[in-house]
C-alpha cells in the first residue's frame, strides 16, 4: 500500500499509468465495451465492480491531462433515437473539477469513430461501469516541473 494513492487503483494500473507519455490515451471504458477486442495493441486492465466516475476521481490526482491539441476528455455520443444519461458527463466532470482539470473541454465523439479512437489507446481500463455510453477517452499530458 502507498500513501496517497486510491486502493481503486492496482499495482498493474499504476505501472501502466507511469508507462504512459505525452499524448498517449487511456480509455476508462465500461462493463459493456468489447475492451479485449479493441485493445489487442494495449495494455487491457480490469476494475470490475468500480465505476468510471470513482476510477477517475482516484486516477486524476496521478495523472496529467493533455492542455494542447484539443478536449483531453472525450465520451461517446448517443446512436441516433437513443438518449444520454446526463449523470454519467456530470460525475466525470465534477471528478476533473475537483482534480483541477476545470479548464478541460470534455467532447463526444460519433459510436464508431469512439470505437477506432479506442483501438489506438495504450491502456484500457474495463470498469464495473453499467450506465449506458459510460466510457471515456483520457489523453495524457506533460507533468509540470
Amino acid at each position: 500500500m502507498l500513501k496517497g494513492i486510491s486502493p481503486l487503483v492496482s499495482p498493474d494500473m499504476l505501472s501502466a499509468l507511469s508507462r504512459m507519455g505525452h499524448g498517449d490515451e487511456l480509455v476508462l471504458a465500461d462493463a459493456h465495451f468489447p475492451a479485449e477486442t479493441f485493445g489487442r495493441g494495449a495494455v487491457v486492465l480490469r476494475a470490475d465492480g468500480i465505476s468510471v466516475a470513482r476510477l477517475l476521481d482516484a486516477i486524476l490526482p496521478l495523472f496529467e491531462l493533455d492542455s494542447y491539441g484539443g478536449a483531453p476528455m472525450v465520451t461517446m455520443e448517443a446512436v441516433p433515437g437513443d438518449a444520454l444519461d446526463p449523470d454519467v458527463e456530470e460525475s466525470y466532470r465534477a471528478a476533473a473539477d475537483k482534480a483541477g482539470y476545470a479548464w478541460a473541454k470534455m467532447e463526444r465523439m460519433e459510436r464508431f469513430a469512439f470505437y477506432e479512437r479506442a483501438k489506438r489507446a495504450f491502456l484500457i481500463i474495463q470498469t464495473g461501469e453499467t450506465r449506458k455510453y459510460g466510457n471515456l477517452i483520457l489523453r495524457k499530458g506533460v507533468t509540470p516541473s
